[in-house]
């Protein structure tokens, strides 16, 4: 496969697609984790808590997921607290696109797994395989509840709030995100940012980059 043809999926990749998204509140220092005494602990549905991202550039858009490799709840009364989520950076999957079609080859940039490895290419996985969530504050706004936490990515911790759905019974909780966005730059996801870099003409990535998060807790 041609390089312009790679260089084109990369840069369409990880911009964002932000009409008509609520914008996660700005970010924030990391906020100190106060843990409630009369809290429980209560491990999450791994086959079925996920991430997924959406990346768009003028000239067109992907699709993906990230996996959750571990993750621990605090419920009180059987009603969400807190917690602390981890993912695995190294299960960043494109699924908009086939086998053979570039897929293998997008998702390694996405990784920084390619033949240009570096520290600010995407997420660098070999050097930062672990990213994580650890939810500081459940409040609600306008009728909607809004999670606040510290998201950490290739080692920087800020802290972030976005509007969710948490449905409880007797099986367990689920939280379902809005999709919402992060300024990537935040984490030092710095290629092909126009914020960043101004020689890029068109070729550039939005610095936005749009999640969506489910979250299963098992009771």
């Amino acid at each position: 496969m041609k390089k312009t043809f790679l260089s084109l999926l990369v840069l369409a990749s990880m911009s964002t697609f932000v009409s008509c998204k609520k914008e996660a509140t700005p970010t924030a220092e990391a906020t100190e984790i106060k843990v409630d005494s009369t809290a429980m602990p209560h491990r999450i549905d791994l086959e079925n808590s996920v991430v997924n991202w959406k990346g768009t550039k003028p000239a067109g858009a992907h699709t993906g997921t990230i996996k959750f490799s571990d993750g621990e709840a605090m419920l009180i009364n059987g009603n969400l607290q807190g917690g602390k989520f981890t993912f695995d950076m190294n299960s960043i999957t494109v699924t908009d696109l086939k086998p053979g079609d570039g897929k293998e080859d997008l998702e390694g940039h996405l990784k920084g797994t390619g033949e240009k490895e570096a520290e600010d290419h995407f997420f660098n996985v070999k050097k930062h395989p672990k990213g994580s969530f650890e939810i500081t504050k459940i409040s609600e706004e306008n009728g909607k509840k809004m999670i606040t936490g510290n998201l950490t990515l290739k080692g920087i911790s800020k802290g972030i709030t976005f509007p969710a759905t948490i449905t409880n019974d007797e099986k367990g909780i689920v939280v379902a995100s809005e999709p919402f966005t992060i300024n990537r730059t935040e984490w030092n996801i710095n290629y092909a940012s126009k914020s960043v870099f101004d020689d890029l003409k068109d070729k550039f990535i939005d610095d936005n980059i749009e999640l969506t998060v489910t979250l299963k807790v098992l009771k």
